[in-house]
């Protein structure tokens, strides 16, 4: 019995040890959507194109990275009408600003599958500390946070009245990743 035992744990030792990392982000099965409050009427709008780099090993949360780069022009606000309007220079002023850009800085492990990122998010060139609570399960990130606009410019003129739009605005972000095994040691 010991010989048998021995011979396990030489063979266990001698093969390598893989964590999984969750690596590559699946576009075709990935959303950033937001919901914005015109006169008190929730008012939902999605993102349609962005990349999005994640290196995530649930075994070792704290070590994990992302970096999402959105194009601002792709925006679905509900109409053509309201598309004009906010890529126009009130609103994401998209010819001068193109892109919107989240680079995390940490995460935390809240518990079970539960995680925090935070990072710096860049809209306008304006750039502010963000931190966004999120699920993990089975190779999807799910959450949701709230920005202030204003904080970033958007909105300008008679658009800077929060009686008409709120200034608080809800985005969700919604990544499926493939997993890779990484060795560990």
């Amino acid at each position: 019995m010991i010989k048998w035992l021995v011979s396990v744990c030489a063979v266990w030792l001698a093969t390598p040890a893989f964590a999984v990392e969750y690596n590559r982000v699946e576009p075709s099965a990935s959303k950033i959507q937001f919901t914005s409050r015109q006169m008190g009427v929730p008012v939902e709008g999605a993102f349609g194109k962005f990349t999005a780099q994640v290196s995530f090993d649930p075994a070792k949360p704290q070590a994990a990275r992302a970096r999402v780069e959105i194009d601002m022009a792709s925006i679905d606000a509900g109409s053509a009408e309201a598309n004009d309007e906010v890529t126009g220079k009130n609103w994401f002023a998209v010819k001068q600003y193109p892109t919107a850009r989240f680079e995390s800085s940490s995460f935390t492990p809240l518990g079970g599958n539960r995680y925090q990122v935070a990072g710096k998010l860049t809209l306008r060139n304006v750039t502010r500390e963000v931190s966004a609570p999120f699920t993990f399960r089975d190779g999807r990130f799910e959450g949701r946070y709230v920005i202030k606009r204003l904080d970033f410019g958007i909105g300008q003129g008679v658009w800077a009245d929060v009686g008409t739009v709120a200034n608080e605005v809800e985005v969700r972000f919604n990544f499926l990743a493939s997993p890779h095994p990484l060795p560990s040691r």
